[in-house]
């Protein structure tokens, strides 16, 4: 026995909140670490970062997303399931020390990633400047506990439909214009934004980290599905990362592999939306 949903909860829009069964991963976790899920024997395996631990309790906390087949499968199911694989700690822990000032920056369900960072990244004594950002607040997640972990914060909706309008960019630029002394920034999110991080802060030389997950597939090097260009050189994002220096990432060719699936993607999408809906008719 091991790897039972021991609770489940909706936290936004097609966004769940899973704590799972899994001492050994909680024992040994640190910020940056992520496991491999597969939701039954013949489901896709899929990487996520672990956002929290209990180890007491016994239990560590994920949050996926509901975008493809595998994560609305896995956001489908109930407390008391018994999940094929909970594969982890995996990937190497994000750099934490005393740095001075980090800014973590959240865009979307990238929020889940930087949570323990920026949590990490407090109690190495640093002072932490957090910014956070969804489409639309209905997508916006853990703004308690990222303003709980932060000793400055900052929200942003790119509709503006909740705090400030416009993207995680601004609040950064801002900070940066205004001189603020900032030493590291911890930047997760999707690939345009994390692009548009770096981007925004090479000129001034500051350190930016990025984390690679979304690229994944088997989480240990094997199948080379997560190859990145870093430093022009080849890099595994699940074994050599998950994170890298921003400045040093070809993001014109992660992007380019991080779509190479799209079609197959939706074909399955399609294919297991149509087999719900035939098999709720059938139980209506």
């Amino acid at each position: 026995m091991g790897n039972r949903i021991l609770e489940r909860s909706s936290i936004a829009e097609g966004i769940s909140r899973f704590i799972i069964e899994a001492p050994k991963i909680a024992r040994k976790r640190k910020a940056g670490n992520f496991v491999i899920v597969r939701a039954n024997e013949f489901a896709e395996r899929i990487p996520l970062t672990i956002v929290d631990s209990d180890i007491e309790r016994g239990s560590i906390t994920l949050i996926v997303q509901g975008v493809g087949k595998s994560t609305r499968l896995l956001n489908s199911l109930n407390p008391g399931y018994e999940l094929a694989d909970v594969i982890g700690p995996l990937g190497h822990p994000t750099p934490i020390d005393s740095f001075g000032t980090v800014v973590c920056i959240g865009g979307g369900v990238g929020t889940a990633e930087v949570l323990p960072i920026a949590r990490a990244a407090r109690e190495a004594g640093n002072e932490v400047i957090s910014i956070i950002g969804a489409r639309t607040r209905n997508l916006l997640i853990l703004e308690d506990e990222m303003r709980e972990a932060s000793d400055e914060f900052y929200v942003v909706t790119d509709d503006g439909s909740y705090e400030r309008k416009g993207l995680v960019l601004d609040p950064l630029e801002e900070l940066i214009s205004a001189g603020r002394d900032i030493d590291v920034v911890y930047a997760i999110g999707p690939m345009p934004m994390m692009r548009a991080v770096a981007e925004l802060t090479e000129p001034y030389n500051l350190k930016t980290l990025v984390s690679l997950n979304p690229v994944m597939i088997d989480g240990t090097g094997m199948c080379g599905g997560c190859r990145v260009v870093v430093d022009g050189k080849i890099r595994f994002a699940c074994v050599d990362g998950p994170e890298f220096d921003a400045h040093l990432v070809d993001f014109n060719t992660l992007m380019l592999r991080n779509r190479a699936y799209v079609e197959e993607e939706k074909v399955a999408l399609e294919r297991y939306s149509t087999e719900q809906t035939v098999l709720f008719e059938g139980l209506v």
